[in-house]
């Protein structure tokens, strides 16, 4: 009898079995995809989420020390400065400077980005219980000469006595007609007593330079500072607010002055300048003044 060789069982298992692994694979590629995009949103969403706080924590009061940027950080910043201005082309934009910015060419500081003309400026005075600034002075007289609305604000320590620190002041700024208050400049913690003690020693400052000069001062910080421990401890001080970040494109109605950046470029001061815009006109700006 003629054998036959066995017909084989050709199982079609196996190809299920790798249609299911590839199906199998390919839904875990979906997934692990789809989880990933979210992941990205969510991340984004969290710095986004908390960029005042991020940004001003990492970026605020940054530049001293630095003088300069790379070709590439100075056209970030140029279009940064020149869309908030742009923005803001009904208000009043100025500068400060103090000793960091060297010998100012006071006859060479006109406009900022080409159009955008300055027309006020804030100098420091004074740092601590005992130091003047060591061109206020100069820069003061200038300011004047120049005809530029000129304000003097105070580098408060929070660990020196208030009131040595507001003689400081007293002793080194005479207010003339047509000057902006005197500011208070508040940007660190203390380290050696509590933030109760720290809103204290600020009152006092706030209290005395204000008795001297007879116009309430305005206080300077950062839009982290100010909300965590000044927003409504000082409630009815004008508010200078520096916030550098790049997601705020408006001042805000409870600022009167806003420092949106302190990377600008000024004909006449070297190295890096803080610019500030003023929440409010010329003649707003003139009214503010110390009118006596």
């Amino acid at each position: 009898m003629k054998r036959f060789p066995a017909k084989k069982n050709v199982s079609k298992k196996p190809a299920r079995s790798r249609a299911k692994k590839a199906k199998s694979v390919s839904f875990g590629k979906i997934t692990l995809f789809v989880f990933g995009v979210l992941f990205v949103f969510f991340v984004f969403g969290t710095v986004y989420h908390f960029r005042n706080g991020l940004l001003y924590y990492f970026g605020f009061r940054s530049h001293h020390g630095a003088t300069e940027l790379t070709e590439e950080e100075r056209k970030i910043q140029d279009i940064r400065i020149f869309e908030v201005l742009s923005r803001h082309d009904t208000k009043v934009v100025g500068f400060d400077v103090s000793e960091y910015q060297s010998a100012v060419a006071w006859d060479k500081i006109d406009k900022i980005e080409d159009d955008f003309p300055l027309s006020f400026v804030f100098i420091r005075a004074t740092a601590g219980n005992n130091r003047p600034d060591s061109r206020f002075e100069e820069n003061w007289k200038a300011a004047k000469e120049h005809y530029f609305i000129r304000g003097a604000y105070h580098y408060y320590r929070p660990n020196e006595n208030s009131l040595e620190q507001a003689e400081n002041f007293i002793n080194t700024v005479r207010l003339q007609k047509g000057d902006l208050p005197p500011v208070l400049d508040i940007e660190k913690l203390p380290k050696n007593q509590s933030i109760d003690s720290l809103k204290i020693g600020l009152r006092r400052w706030l209290n005395r330079v204000e008795k001297h000069y007879k116009v309430k001062p305005i206080i300077y910080s950062g839009e982290s500072y100010y909300a965590d421990f000044l927003k409504k401890e000082f409630k009815g001080y004008p508010f200078w607010i520096a916030n550098y970040n790049f997601f705020v494109d408006n001042i805000k109605k409870d600022w009167l002055f806003w420092q949106f950046t302190e990377k600008a470029q000024v004909p006449g001061i070297k190295g890096l300048v803080d610019v500030n815009i003023f929440n409010g006109n010329k003649e707003d700006l003139k009214a503010l003044c110390v009118g006596k």
